[in-house]
């Protein structure tokens, strides 16, 4: 194994939960999901050689995993037959929750499905807690223009938990 592909395992390991979460956001089918975090690790490893560390490496992989779960969920064909790469042995673990905790994510994953991609990537960057900054950077808007986007997407999570009565 090369230096290179070491490096990126070593980061993709460390920063998995990022691809987890998006890939739950914007799919509820467990195949869909499967099926977008290897397409989103896919992507992270093209673009791999062209990261320059000029950002946080989560910035760099939190923009590619975004970007990539929009295409995904806009594309009529969502699987990319991936040649000469073999993931099958990358295995998430995920954390142990107790029942309740489980609904109340399950009710907000639910939520959170119904509502359009960029409003999902609002709400992910508020549950990961970006400075404002960082996602007017990421998503190539104005700091006001990130703040009036986040209340607005906020609101219609809580109109649709509300109205749901989750």
């Amino acid at each position: 194994m090369s230096t290179l592909e070491q490096e990126f395992l070593e980061k993709i390991e460390k920063h998995k939960g990022i691809i987890f979460k998006i890939s739950k956001m914007y799919m509820d089918n467990k195949d869909d999901r499967d099926d977008l975090f290897q397409e989103i690790t896919y992507q992270v490893w093209r673009a791999y050689p062209g990261f320059k560390g000029q950002s946080e490496f989560s910035t760099w992989l939190y923009r590619i995993a975004l970007n990539t779960a929009i295409i995904f969920l806009k594309s009529e064909k969502k699987r990319s037959f991936i040649d000469n790469a073999d993931f099958s042995n990358y295995r998430i673990v995920q954390e142990e929750y107790d029942n309740e905790k489980e609904e109340k994510l399950s009710a907000m994953y639910l939520a959170i499905h119904q509502l359009n991609p960029i409003d999902k990537a609002f709400i992910f960057y508020y549950l990961e807690d970006f400075p404002g900054r960082e996602i007017a950077e990421q998503m190539g808007i104005s700091e006001g223009n990130v703040r009036v986007k986040m209340n607005r997407a906020k609101n219609k999570l809580k109109d649709i938990l509300n109205s749901n009565k989750y």
